[in-house]
């Protein structure tokens, strides 16, 4: 493919994304899930240059800086939010503290296991294959937000949904390693999402600090054993950094915030935005090999967003109707 057809492509693509931003009005929940997929679909930019490092090192300095960040904010900055925060659990009951425990800690588990087994599959198997494990996760999401979290769907939504899984049935055909590992990707981040939707109660940028130290707290004592050398390499902390802030603390940050206004559904649904861009990435940049029926398989996965959030749609229509409806009595 040309410079020009894929500018071309990068247009088309950039369009329906501002259709789609400008037809949801707005709203802030949307655009700040929308946002962090977005980021997150560039990840690789800064993971791919840290393949020659191990998975294990990657995420032990990803995490461990994370920490150091967030704490320097929350008690530079955000003291007033953690007292406020101390406050609020005493007054709560002993039974909402243990849940509230339990969602915390539950949840920085299965980000640590998340995070790991994507950098693993993104540096050691493919990038088509980390982009595959975040084509599954909607799916996962939905479902899970279904049976747990009793969220409702519409006939079309599920038609969505089905529409998903054909597409990644296309997608994993002949690719069962791929298959594997997103499977696993996938499930920990869709159970994270959920997990997270009922965990609504505290200050979102406290919630996140608390997990991703106790997500250093579990990795610690596995450093000294499982790191490698000491890196050296200046750009090797200057892409840790990136990562730490630009892929890490901000989108999640903006994940945790979405699930204030909406559900675990439309955000899993919105987060096919990511795969998208990571695939686009691995054709185009790291120029892996595509296949016909992955073409027809992104473009049912589009295809499955607009149909998922078009009630969306449907409600500004409406509102733009009752805004240029004639008054009673009018002339």
């Amino acid at each position: 493919m040309n410079s020009q057809e894929l500018s071309l492509s990068t247009c088309y693509f950039a369009t329906f994304v501002a259709i789609f931003i400008t037809s949801m009005k707005l709203t802030k929940y949307y655009l700040a899930a929308i946002s962090a997929f977005v980021i997150w679909g560039f990840f690789s930019l800064a993971l791919k240059p840290l393949h020659d490092y191990p998975s294990l090192d990657i995420l032990f300095y990803r995490v461990f800086l994370c920490v150091v960040l967030m704490l320097v904010i929350s008690f530079g900055f955000r003291r007033k939010i953690i007292k406020e925060t101390v406050v609020y659990f005493k007054s709560l009951t002993l039974k909402q503290k243990r849940n509230l425990i339990l969602l915390t800690l539950g949840g920085s588990i299965l980000l640590t296991a998340n995070w790991f087994i994507f950098i693993y599959v993104m540096n050691h198997i493919s990038v088509k294959a980390a982009s595959f494990a975040y084509l599954v996760c909607p799916i996962l999401t939905t479902v899970f937000a279904f049976l747990i979290l009793k969220d409702e769907l519409t006939k079309l939504q599920w038609t969505a949904v089905g529409l998903s899984i054909f597409s990644c049935i296309l997608l994993g055909y002949g690719h069962l390693e791929d298959v594997f590992y997103s499977l696993i990707v996938a499930t920990t981040y869709a159970l994270y999402l959920v997990i997270q939707k009922r965990n609504t109660t505290i200050d979102k940028f406290l919630l996140l600090t608390i997990q991703l130290i106790f997500t250093a707290l579990v990795l610690l004592p596995f450093y000294p054993a499982y790191r490698g050398e000491v890196p050296t390499e200046i750009s090797f902390y200057l892409y840790i950094l990136i990562i730490a802030v630009v892929f890490t603390i901000v989108p999640l940050f903006l994940n945790l915030y979405a699930l204030k206004g909406i559900n675990s559904s439309t955000v899993g649904i919105l987060l096919y935005i990511n795969p998208i861009i990571t695939f686009l990435l691995a054709i185009f940049y790291y120029k892996e090999e595509i296949t016909v029926f992955q073409i027809i398989a992104y473009s049912i996965l589009l295809f499955s967003i607009f149909i998922f959030n078009s009630h969306l749609f449907t409600k500004v229509r409406k509102i733009k109707f009752k805004k240029n409806a004639p008054v009673k009595g009018a002339f």
